[in-house]
């Protein structure tokens, strides 16, 4: 943190506010100040759009924003952001006036007339606010040696209430989540027009790439073309730089997510036996997962039988799995906010045939090479190389791939067994923080994933016809350390013996 944060005043709420909204009347300011005052001292009487420690005391203890993450956190965020946007503009002379972060929250997506789809807010958004109302805006300014937060929310409102559900409001919003100011969303518009009228020098950070407000998005480019500021810089990258390593806190809520994933996954082995939808494995693992206090499942799950397996991202999960077929489940939850992404492969009957066997050892030995290699601090590239190479020497001992290619040929053969990368980072999102390369090496406080797989197709120029159509994943995720890597993942069985015995469970 910069010497001089310690330092740093706050924006008063009159100067900031007065300054950025000239238009405003007196009586306005003076009203939200006082609404805004009386709400925090009646602040425990309150309804609110999320829960909080006073609504929902199973689930956030006091102090908690969201569940187990605590408002100071969230505060600490913002702040590492700020530093970070200050810094850049102390780098670029051209950026030297005031820097204006714009991050939007998402907004209801509807599936057809009315019936929405469940609502998952903007990871950045939720990230540096613990807010999960729709249709809000976060607004952080630094301007010389002063720092502010303003949150834009919708106000509270009866009608709408009685049909979506609490909302938080502009009045108890300033207390619950430690911003400097809360105005109503629909002041944005003139907030940012006056502040851009008395500020003309600025530089708005607002990522115009991934859009999440169209409404937000066309004002904010009606505006840089009124006032002629500098086109938008992207504040993700810094935005994931602060994301990709994982706070304590974290780290135990993708503990958890791993732990209810882990646990789903082995009861759906368990139950699982030969004539089987993948639809009902499908609805086993996410019965198990909500039973165990995830919200819903991290993403579409992969339960592919038999040559499916062979399809990477399949999907459709409507096929019967026979005798003699192996499934692979690819299937995460999300926690309070923080996902899991594991995969296991088991034999649909309880015994793997000796062709199974085979490449599942492989698999497994590969990955157990590569979750160990993570001690070394590689870049998760490494890595992937790392996995073509043993990939391709195991598979030349078993014939799988000419004994006479090495170098580049040898990686291309392997490739063409396991055509996806081994890892990628881990955390609110399933694949998380997308603007860190994978090319820089893994640091304590990251969580990767490890996902070494083969999958034989019968088009494979090298692949012998006993093991056609088989496809095998095996993926865990993993804390790395300075210690040495830890499986998050640990809980959910990989052995042999271990999925053997528990896929036996259930058979007649």
């Amino acid at each position: 943190m910069f010497s001089t944060l310690k330092s740093f005043s706050r924006f008063s709420f009159n100067k900031l506010y007065v300054q950025s909204i000239v238009k405003c009347s007196s009586e306005v300011i003076q009203n939200a100040t006082s609404q805004q005052q009386t709400a925090a001292q009646n602040v425990v009487q309150q309804t609110f759009g999320q829960p909080t420690p006073q609504t929902h005391s199973h689930l956030l203890k006091d102090g908690e924003i969201i569940p187990g993450i605590k408002v100071d956190e969230i505060k600490s965020r913002r702040n590492q952001l700020l530093e970070k946007i200050a810094k850049s503009a102390q780098e670029r002379p051209f950026q030297s006036g005031a820097q204006v972060v714009i991050l939007p929250s998402a907004s209801k997506v509807y599936m057809s007339d009315k019936i929405p789809y469940v609502f998952r807010q903007n990871t950045e958004f939720l990230y540096f606010t613990g807010c999960q109302e729709p249709d809000s805006i976060l607004v952080l300014i630094v301007n010389g040696n002063h720092f502010s937060s303003t949150l834009f929310m919708r106000y509270k409102d009866a009608h709408a209430e009685l049909w979506d559900g609490p909302r938080t409001g502009t009045e108890a919003a300033l207390s619950l989540f430690e911003v400097d100011h809360v105005l109503p969303v629909n002041e944005f518009e003139r907030f940012l027009t006056s502040y851009l009228s008395e500020n003309k020098s600025c530089t708005l950070w607002y990522d115009d790439e991934d859009i999440v407000q169209q409404d937000v998005h066309k004002k904010l480019n009606q505006l840089i073309r009124i006032y002629d500021t500098n086109k938008f810089n992207c504040p993700k990258a810094l935005m994931h730089q602060i994301r990709l390593i994982k706070s304590p806190a974290e780290i135990k809520l993708m503990k958890k997510s791993c732990d209810v994933a882990s646990a789903a996954i082995a009861k759906t082995i368990e139950i699982s036996k030969p004539g089987m939808n993948e639809h009902e494995l499908f609805a086993i693992v996410d019965y198990e997962s909500r039973m165990q206090g995830a919200e819903f499942l991290a993403y579409p799950p992969v339960v592919a039988g038999g040559k499916n397996a062979n399809i990477i991202h399949y999907i459709s999960n409507n096929q019967i799995v026979n005798e003699k077929e192996m499934v692979l489940m690819d299937a995460g939850c999300e926690y309070h906010g923080y996902t899991s992404d594991i995969t296991r492969t088991w034999p649909i009957d309880g015994k793997f045939t000796p062709y199974q066997k085979i490449l599942y050892e492989i698999v497994l030995d590969v990955q157990k090479i590569l979750i160990d290699k993570l001690k070394e601090m590689p870049s998760l590239d490494m890595v992937y190389h790392e996995m073509c190479y043993l990939l391709g020497k195991r598979l030349q001992e078993e014939n799988l791939i000419p004994k006479n290619l090495s170098g580049n040929k040898l990686l291309a053969a392997a490739y063409s067994y396991c055509p996806h990368h081994v890892s990628h980072y881990l955390g609110m999102d399933v694949h998380d923080t997308p603007k860190i390369s994978r090319s820089i090496r893994v640091q304590p406080g990251m969580v990767v994933t490890v996902e070494p797989g083969i999958y034989v197709n019968p088009k494979n120029q090298f692949a012998p016809p006993e093991f056609h159509h088989i496809g095998i994943r095996i993926e865990d995720d993993v804390l790395v350390q300075e210690s040495g890597p830890l499986v998050l993942s640990e809980n959910c069985p990989k052995e042999v013996d271990d999925i053997e015995a528990l896929a036996r469970k259930n058979q007649s």
